[in-house]
């Protein structure tokens, strides 16, 4: 007697099977966040990187292609712990469900100092943080770009500072997130704007609109509060901007990728502006201390060419 009545459906073939259990994973987990330490990490020669995500009782199989990885700004290794981003799928030849990765970040101070270090070590030995590439900052700046967020602390003390220390410098704020999934994007598309900006002024002559010098930062927090500003696509932004770029992020012990990048670092938004405004500062200690110099010689000519004038009556 057979194990199966006849009158059921006919059984699925295995390569059925697997194509269903596929289709349902796809559809239930078209997007998915996963934590967990990186192990069996290996880049295989297509440029491609295979490794898998596992925790203290379970573990997954995962991929991450060539046009993917190139979009990372740290290169994984084992006990790393990460956060991925990705979709499952079913690897059809050995009936294994894998994740297919879409994203990866490190998480934690630990994998954010490495991840740190090899974007600064990569980004250094390409030449992106020469000081022959740093531009000085105009003498007297007038307009001031500022990329940072509309709402935060940092735009207040910046504003503040300046209107403290002159009258005579304008600020153009370009808004962005500055933390946050997708903040580096926005932080470099807003310093592109300035340039955009900069570029149509000078073209039309308008001089007064064109941008002398841009700030780039926000106030303090933690190293993932941080972290946009260490975005390889922000570093790149500023290293392209035809305008002189100050770095201000976080407080004086916090250093940034950005801060490698830009022309200038400032310990804070405050002593970003302090830098602008004391551009006019430094003019106008000079021009009082040539108009004093200039005063005394006079006096002095003065004072020469009357004692001369008396030794010639006695004489």
């Amino acid at each position: 007697m057979s194990l199966f009545d006849e009158t059921e459906r006919r059984p699925l073939t295995v390569s059925e099977l697997t194509a269903q259990v596929r289709g349902a994973l796809e559809n239930r987990f078209a997007s998915v966040w996963v934590e967990g330490e990186i192990s069996n990490f290996r880049p295989a020669a297509s440029g491609h990187w295979y490794f898998t995500v596992k925790d203290e009782t379970a573990q997954i199989r995962a991929a991450c292609f060539r046009g993917v990885n190139s979009r990372i700004r740290f290169r994984p290794s084992d006990g790393l712990l990460v956060r991925v981003r990705g979709r499952l799928t079913v690897y059809e030849r050995r009936g294994e469900y894998e994740l297919m990765v879409e994203g990866l970040d490190p998480v934690g101070a630990g994998a954010l100092r490495v991840a740190f270090e090899q974007l600064r070590e990569r980004l250094a030995a390409e030449g992106l943080f020469d000081q022959s590439l740093k531009r000085e900052l105009p003498l007297l700046p007038r307009r001031i770009g500022v990329v940072t967020s509309p709402t935060g602390a940092a735009i207040r003390d910046i504003i503040r500072t300046i209107e403290r220390r002159t009258r005579t410098v304008n600020i153009l704020l370009a808004p962005a997130r500055v933390q946050g999934e997708g903040a580096g994007a926005e932080i470099a598309r807003a310093i592109q704007l300035l340039n955009e900006h900069h570029r149509r002024a000078l073209v039309e002559g308008r001089e007064e609109d064109r941008v002398d010098a841009i700030i780039v930062g926000r106030g303090g927090g933690s190293s993932e509060d941080l972290w946009a500003f260490n975005e390889e696509e922000v570093a790149r932004a500023i290293r392209a901007s035809l305008i002189p770029v100050i770095s201000a992020v976080g407080h004086e012990t916090d250093f940034t990728i950005a801060d490698f990048a830009a022309d200038v670092r400032a310990a804070t938004p405050t002593a970003a502006a302090e830098i602008v405004a004391e551009r006019e500062d430094e003019i106008a200690s000079y021009v009082e201390s040539l108009t004093h110099n200039m005063v005394n010689v006079v006096r002095y000519r003065v004072l020469a060419e009357r004692a001369r004038v008396q030794e010639a009556a006695m004489s």
